[in-house]
């Protein structure tokens, strides 16, 4: 299978321009180039293509594209992982649907609406099996519980305070502090507290486990779904050092 630039750019509804831009930055090479100066692309290039799509589309910068790429050279396993989140955003976005239809239909009929119908796939449920998996049902189903539990006034101080939390982050990683800082410290400080005040956290309620925060922040970095939090990769890998100087010293 083979294709002209301009198909690739027809079929993604990207542009020629774009993936000439690809090529110049070294994050995707045309397989081959006519002598009439045209691109073409071969399987594994429009394969790696799929690829840079669907990291930009979780919010990556093409520069973290391209170290992702590069680090994760098991192509099979990268696209089962994609596969995976792909499958588990169709779900929420199928159970967004339904709940936005309840709640139009009972708008429009006059009828109440029960809370948990509209805010169903509106949830943190996202993440259930890498908790379940990494710490146990009991885990998940705590904080589960927990956060069905808050009112619509609480969520929304949570959420706020987790924002703040990231954007704080990211300003000190764009700042260049270095991770071992006063400053990152403190912040490293907070998230252990934030983390804490989460029951199903291993040692909620006093200071989380030091394994629970090793391997939380190793996961930031690992995965471009919570790497985006902190504002991408080089981000993340801030917050993954700041959280490891801090266990070190701390927990």
């Amino acid at each position: 299978m083979e294709a002209s630039i301009q198909e690739v750019a027809r079929l993604t509804g990207t542009t020629s321009r774009t993936l000439r831009h690809y090529d110049q930055i070294g994050l995707l090479e045309p397989s081959r180039v006519g002598e009439n100066g045209y691109r073409w692309y071969d399987e594994d290039a429009l394969v790696r293509l799929q690829r840079i799509l669907l990291l930009r589309d979780l919010g990556l910068a093409l520069a973290e594209i391209g170290r992702v790429l590069d680090r994760e050279q098991d192509e099979t396993a990268a696209l089962r992982r994609h596969l995976d989140w792909l499958r588990s955003e169709q779900q929420r976005l199928a159970r967004q649907a339904v709940s936005v239809e309840r709640t139009l239909t009972a708008r429009q009929e006059g009828v109440p609406v029960m809370a948990e119908d509209m805010f169903d796939g509106f949830d943190h449920t996202q993440y259930q099996d890498e908790v379940e998996e990494r710490w146990g049902k009991d885990a998940y189903a705590r904080s589960d519980a927990w956060w069905r539990g808050l009112s619509a006034d609480e969520k929304t101080a949570f959420q706020d305070e987790t924002a703040a939390l990231a954007r704080a982050w990211a300003s000190a990683a764009e700042s260049g502090v270095d991770a071992a800082s006063d400053e990152a410290q403190e912040l490293a400080r907070r998230h252990v507290a934030w983390l804490g005040g989460i029951p199903g956290t291993p040692g909620a309620g006093a200071a989380p486990v030091r394994e629970y925060i090793v391997g939380l922040a190793d996961m930031y970095v690992a995965d471009p779904r919570f790497a985006k939090n902190y504002g991408g990769e080089d981000g993340a890998t801030f917050v993954r050092d700041a959280l490891h100087e801090y266990a070190a010293r701390h927990l």
